[in-house]
């Protein structure tokens, strides 16, 4: 909201000294967010006045039209003599009043202005358009003010040039702050002065002459609970907004249109109830207020046709259908235009949700809207439409007249009284204000207070925000003061220290770090059409999604069930912007729609601890939580330099970022070949727990090139996933970790080649290796693997280096041959391996 300091002074005495500075700091102390105080005319110095044009001479032979005109701009420029000035706007006559700049004078910008030759003639300053004085957009052409100002008057004064903005970020619960008459309550309580309310108006009370006026029962009970509407006829069309109208719409940071919006526009800024304007000779029959029909279309102001919700969106009628979206934007059938003499005025109340949702769907954030959205006066409709019809009748010639009749359907709806004790404000604070002080404070809100130690107190109309104690403990805190409420530390009991997860995500976290990944957390919504990019069989569990009611982005309405896409997007972004060698990282909670979840949350109350049985059916609302660890990586994980070559990432990087978090949690993981989307059939491997439990926790390897082609990704992008709950549980369900025992004794090493089935995995032949190596075995380490003619087709060789040694003697030559025949006996056995020649 902005808000003009020398409009604010209208309705509170303010000191004469007081600049926007200072009305910011008051209240940003009373709780609100001043985003900036703007210092207008600043950069102006005159001479700047009213100039009369009394000659215009066509200029030919240039490639744009130039004129050269005699202003008159009376004993400004201290000789009396008519300027001659170069202008190229046409949008003036002869006998027009212009603003004219003198040479020496300073225009927005530091454009200083002299006198030059241009185009064959001497311009001894110039005229001005809106955009040069800075008073808005427009360079159509220059301003032509009324006829009733004297050449030589003073323009910056006329225009009221020089001024201060305050630029308020207005929060959704406090809508009566959109309007100067809001703001002018702040700033007078804040200094304690009295307030010129701009809404306490003789206003004709309601007799059912006015225009015609219908709105069905259930509008009325949920949807529209007052319509007032006035009529002025016999406006002049030529009628113009006056400037000191025009220049306080501007400041605000609206544009003037015409006399007849710009009045429903300045109301509405000034009192805060949006208005809307119907020419009377449009309107067809009765105005009548509804939910739309299904499917039904209106054309707003803009042009462009609305498809409505049937139900739900809230629309203005006469008897042809439609003719505007009540609350958010009027319809073209009904529109102003500049031969429009009568006019019908609507101050209406509309159910704020209503409003809400269809300016967002629709995409239309009106000025209007943005107020019906944060809750109205409805007390000041009445007011505002009174204001209105005033205004028009005053500036609209002389031949308008308001109209005896004043429609009123529905009431004003008192707010609920709220019961408080007296020290309930000290309570909450921690400091003793006392009962006076609480009923003054609330008093100044514009509570109706009564009571003694407990207190009734009855919120003004303009509040619908105070609801309970705490909101009304709130205004006496930030009116008092927040500055006044001592800091203290809680006192907190000694902690445990960090759980078991938490050290194993702490570790986990540097382990792949170390192993040269970057952490990207990202956020944990996702748009449901990438299971389709990702290959994800119609009944894939990862599908059952949980979708938000209300998401921060249309595009991303549901909660990840899989790290992948966020991790994915990260690495073609990184990817699109240069970086080609990327290994992110990410541990995070997924989100998994259970069997039997309940539809919706309930609402807790604030006031008492919940109860076990809200509490079992708040828990039965929430999703299943599980916490994930997932990599994914492109280009090359070993780079390239003096040392050598670089190594591109494969996904048996993938499966050892996988044995590294395995490693930090403190199990094993043993990998199988296995097909699961979205990993490429042969490159996927299924991450198995060691140990009796055997379940599979995640998987590891290349993307499907399908897949890799859909998202856009570098060729061969490798990814992992893994179930880190799962990880945690197991460790903690294994015995204590045992630390390794460590010998003096030299290490004996023996190597071996095993020929086995090309389908055996070459797990299983490294598990009986190490069973029948028995208790010598050290090590055991892959570091051959070779498939050729030489050893037969669908054979291949696995070449295996064995290191043993003795915790108490040197191992002799016979003992760790022994061990590794054992060893290969064993994987003869199990697997059918044949010792290489």
């Amino acid at each position: 909201m902005r808000v003009p300091l020398s409009w604010l002074r209208e309705y509170v005495d303010l000191p004469e000294a007081e600049n926007g500075r200072g009305v910011a700091a008051r209240l940003i102390d009373a709780g609100f967010e001043v985003e900036a105080v703007e210092q207008l005319g600043a950069d102006i110095k005159g001479p700047l006045v009213v100039g009369q044009v009394l000659a215009i001479e066509e200029l030919e032979g240039f490639k744009k039209p130039i004129r050269y005109c005699q202003v008159n701009v009376g004993s400004a420029n201290g000789s009396g003599e008519p300027q001659n000035i170069v202008c190229g706007a046409r949008n003036f006559a002869v006998g027009d009043k212009v603003v004219v700049i003198l040479p020496g004078g300073v225009l927005p910008g530091n454009f200083e202005i002299a006198a030059r030759k241009t185009y064959g003639k001497v311009s001894e300053g110039m005229i001005c358009s809106a955009r040069e004085l800075g008073l808005g957009d427009d360079h159509d052409g220059i301003i032509v003010l009324p006829p009733e100002y004297e050449p030589g008057t003073d323009a910056v004064e006329l225009l009221q040039m020089v001024d201060e903005i305050l630029d308020i970020d207005v929060t959704p619960d406090r809508g009566y702050c959109m309007s100067l008459r809001g703001l002018a309550r702040e700033v007078a309580t804040a200094y304690g002065l009295p307030l010129r309310d701009p809404a306490l108006l003789d206003v004709t009370p309601p007799n059912g002459a006015g225009p015609q006026v219908r709105i069905s029962d259930a509008v009325q009970a949920d949807g529209c609970d007052l319509f007032v509407a006035r009529a002025v006829v016999g406006l002049d069309p030529a009628a113009r907004t006056p400037i000191w109208m025009q220049r306080r719409i501007q400041k605000a940071g609206m544009r003037p249109v015409s006399l007849i919006v710009d009045v429903a526009n300045y109301v509405m800024l000034e009192i805060g109830q949006p208005l809307h304007t119907y020419d009377r000779g449009r309107v067809s029959g009765a105005i009548g207020v509804r939910r739309a029909e299904p499917d039904e279309v209106v054309t707003t102001l803009d042009g462009a046709k609305r498809k409505l919700v049937g139900g739900r969106d809230l629309v203005i009628t006469d008897d042809s259908g439609p003719i505007g979206l009540a609350g958010v934007m009027g319809g073209g059938s009904t529109e102003i235009g500049p031969e429009s003499t009568d006019v019908v005025i609507e101050a209406a109340h509309f159910d704020p949700p209503s409003i809400s949702r269809t300016a967002r769907r629709l995409k239309l954030p009106s000025e209007a809207a943005k107020r019906f959205e944060r809750g109205t006066d409805p007390a000041a409709a009445a007011a505002a439409a009174q204001r209105a019809v005033d205004l028009l009748q005053l500036l609209g010639g002389e031949t308008a007249l308001v109209e005896a009749g004043v429609t009123e359907v529905g009431g004003v709806r008192p707010l609920a009284p709220i019961t408080m004790p007296a020290d309930h404000p000290d309570r909450v604070a921690g400091v003793t204000y006392g009962r006076e002080t609480v009923v003054r404070r609330l008093q100044e809100v514009g509570c109706a207070v009564s009571g003694s130690d407990v207190l009734t107190v009855v919120p003004p109309s303009w509040r619908p925000d105070l609801v309970e104690v705490n909101d009304l403990a709130e205004e006496v805190l930030r009116l008092e003061g927040y500055d006044r409420i001592p800091s203290t530390m809680p006192h907190l009991p000694p902690g445990t220290g960090l759980t078991a997860g938490q050290r194993a995500r702490r570790r986990t976290g540097r382990a792949l770090a170390g192993a040269g990944f970057v952490e990207a957390p990202s956020f944990p919504f996702l748009d449901a059409s990438v299971f389709d990019a990702l290959g994800l069989d119609a009944d894939d569990e990862r599908r059952r999604t949980v979708d938000l009611v209300n998401p921060l982005n249309a595009d991303e309405a549901s909660m990840r069930t899989t790290l992948l896409p966020g991790l994915l997007a990260a690495l073609r972004r990184n990817v699109g912007r240069g970086t080609h060698d990327v290994a992110l990282f990410e541990n995070g909670l997924v989100f998994v729609r259970r069997e039997g979840q309940a539809p919706a949350a309930p609402r807790l109350a604030v006031d008492r601890r919940p109860t076990d049985e809200e509490l079992a059916s708040l828990e039965a609302a929430l999703p299943a939580q599980p916490r994930h660890v997932a990599v994914v990586l492109a280009g090359q994980f070993g780079p390239a330099g003096w040392w050598g070559e670089g190594r591109e990432a494969s996904w048996a990087d993938a499966v050892q970022a996988a044995r590294v978090v395995a490693d930090a949690v403190g199990v094993e993981l043993v990998p199988r070949q296995a097909s699961y989307a979205p990993w490429h059939p042969g490159r996927c491997a299924e991450l198995r727990l060691g140990g009796p439990d055997g379940r599979v926790v995640g998987h590891a390897g290349e993307l499907h090139p399908r897949v890799v082609k859909a998202l856009e990704l570098p060729e061969r992008t490798s990814a992992m996933e893994l179930d880190f709950d799962a990880l945690v549980r197991a460790a903690e369900a294994s015995d204590a970790v045992q630390a390794g025992r460590i010998s003096s004794y030299p290490v004996a090493t023996q190597d071996v080649a095993l020929v086995v089935d090309a389908a055996v995995p070459a797990g299983e032949v490294e598990a009986a290796l190490r069973d029948g190596a028995g208790e010598l075995l050290e090590s055991l380490r892959l570091f051959d693997v070779f498939e050729g003619e030489q050893i037969g087709a669908g054979k291949k060789s696995l070449a295996y280096a064995l290191r043993f040694r003795a915790p108490d003697r040197t191992l002799t030559a016979d003992d760790a041959s022994a061990a590794r025949d054992a060893a290969v006996a064993a994987a003869s056995t199990r697997v059918g391996a044949v010792l290489r020649g």
